[in-house]
């Protein structure tokens, strides 16, 4: 057998993302607060783009040559056969991003500070007992054992070692571990330290002076029962009446089963809609949010320097054209990305027009393949934009994933969505008699009584889904 060397020439056909193509898409699925971050870091590594200032009514007006974030319905949409050529047409790309507009944008003067946008940051747990610790004058043993304590403490402010972990890291004795643990229960929040859920409601007694035999009985023995609320079993057990038992279980519901809850260090998420969508007589209006955004140009110095022809060295010749042509396309991909929603938010409003004048009760099925054909986009494209994009409605703030449900059949007539049985679900929760709570398989008949057929176990996943306790646990006596 012989081997031999040859040159074969083949030809095929790749897709390939440009840059600029994974800029678009980049910007496309990013939320508000992220696209912000993006432009503000932008804005500080290329020279070429800046911001237009905003000028106050008795200043010089502030100059509109310059490229803004307005939507022009001839802008041919951004994809895999678009490049910017070395030689850029300033005066036509300046006439393109001047042309009138129909998308209108929210934009709010803001005189006075605002200052509910100021937060103090919140002390932690470790800090507010660590300064208790050292109130207390601990020696350097002392002060070395706590900090162990309570770098070992999880969120809700138990313990998450065992004692003889500490002996270990520490290398003092048991007694010494544990008489300083003992005292470090004592701090404020009551309860905290402690091992285990029995121990932190029984520290909570002892602060409490509450000498009740029944309640400490019952921490110590039967709180599975006060999970499950079966009082009988306890009464049973302890040979007491139902009514002496429903008061002990009172005390202990006041209780706190998680001292660090007050200390929790989860920060609150703001929602800042993309969209406002108003009802003006008989029609809606959506408007883009763009307070706050930033309006982009061309740094003009830039640009002239490169009409000019002036002598400019190679390489920075060449780092002037980079910058201005990834600040052109950070420029179009910003309108795109603003055209690309506000088309999709059109189509939404088409679809769910009963659900924006009426509410959730008349949300219908949709799925990500109804706005792709409407608006003649991929459904990748559409998943990418209603991701992390809030709209604000008369019926409220929703995420524009909210929109789109899987359906729900009926025994007869056209299907329901998904999130209108959940929130007829929550309804039916809501009406019922807190002695006698509907279980799973009674919420099943009585959607079939609606003309809703749902499976028990559907009716079970929805019930989680809201957060509600299956109907032994929301039990009332």
């Amino acid at each position: 057998m012989a081997f031999e060397l040859r040159q074969q020439l083949k030809l095929s056909q790749q897709l390939i993302m440009t840059p600029q193509l994974q800029m678009a898409i980049k910007l496309l699925q990013m939320s508000r607060l992220e696209l912000m971050e993006t432009i503000n870091q932008e804005l500080e590594q290329n020279p070429a783009l800046e911001e237009i200032q905003e000028m106050a009514a008795d200043d010089q007006p502030v100059d509109k040559t310059e490229p803004e974030l307005t939507d022009n319905p001839a802008e041919k949409e951004v994809t895999i056969d678009d490049k910017i050529h070395d030689e850029i047409d300033w005066s036509n790309y300046i006439e393109e991003y001047n042309a009138p507009s129909k998308m209108n944008f929210e934009t709010e003067k803001k005189d006075s500070i605002n200052y509910e946008s100021f937060t103090a940051r919140k002390e932690s747990l470790n800090e507010h007992l660590l300064w208790q610790l050292l109130m207390t004058s601990p020696t350097e043993n002392e002060q070395r054992i706590g900090s162990l304590i309570i770098g070992n403490l999880n969120n809700d402010g138990y313990l998450d070692i065992p004692v003889e972990e500490l002996v270990r890291l520490s290398g003092e004795s048991i007694e010494t571990v544990e008489q300083l643990l003992k005292r470090m229960q004592t701090f404020d929040p009551v309860g905290v330290c402690s091992r285990d859920l029995k121990e932190c409601l029984l520290i909570q007694l002892r602060h409490l002076n509450v000498n009740n035999p029944i309640v400490t009985e019952i921490i110590k023995n039967h709180l599975n029962h006060i999970e499950n609320k079966n009082y009988k079993a306890i009464s049973k057990s302890l040979k007491i009446s139902l009514d002496d038992t429903i008061a002990a279980v009172d005390i202990i519901k006041g209780l706190e089963p998680r001292p660090g809850r007050q200390f929790s260090e989860e920060e609150t998420q703001y929602i800042y809609p993309d969209i406002f969508i108003y009802k003006y007589e008989n029609e809606f209006v959506i408007t883009l949010n763009d307070d706050g955004m930033p309006k982009l140009r061309i740094n003009s110095f830039y640009k002239k320097s490169m009409a000019r022809n002036n002598k400019i060295p190679e390489n920075t010749k060449n780092y002037i054209q980079d910058k201005m042509r990834s600040a052109t396309w950070l420029i179009k991909s910003i309108h795109q990305r603003q055209k690309t929603i506000y088309k999709v938010m059109e189509s939404i409003l088409r679809f769910q027009r009963d659900f924006f004048e009426q509410g959730i009760s008349y949300l219908k099925p949709m799925v990500l393949r109804d706005v792709a054909q409407d608006i003649s986009m991929h459904e990748s494209t559409i998943s990418r934009v209603t991701t992390n994009k809030y709209a604000y409605t008369p019926q409220g703030i929703y995420e524009l994933k909210y929109f789109f449900n899987s359906p729900i059949k009926r025994l007869y007539g056209s299907a329901v969505a998904s999130a209108s049985v959940q929130d007829k679900i929550r309804q039916m929760i809501l009406s019922e008699n807190p002695k006698k709570p509907y279980s799973d398989d009674k919420l099943s008949a009585m959607l079939k009584e609606s003309n809703i057929n749902i499976a028990r176990r559907t009716v079970a996943k929805y019930r989680e889904m809201l957060g509600v306790l299956s109907s032994n646990k929301r039990k009332q006596i």
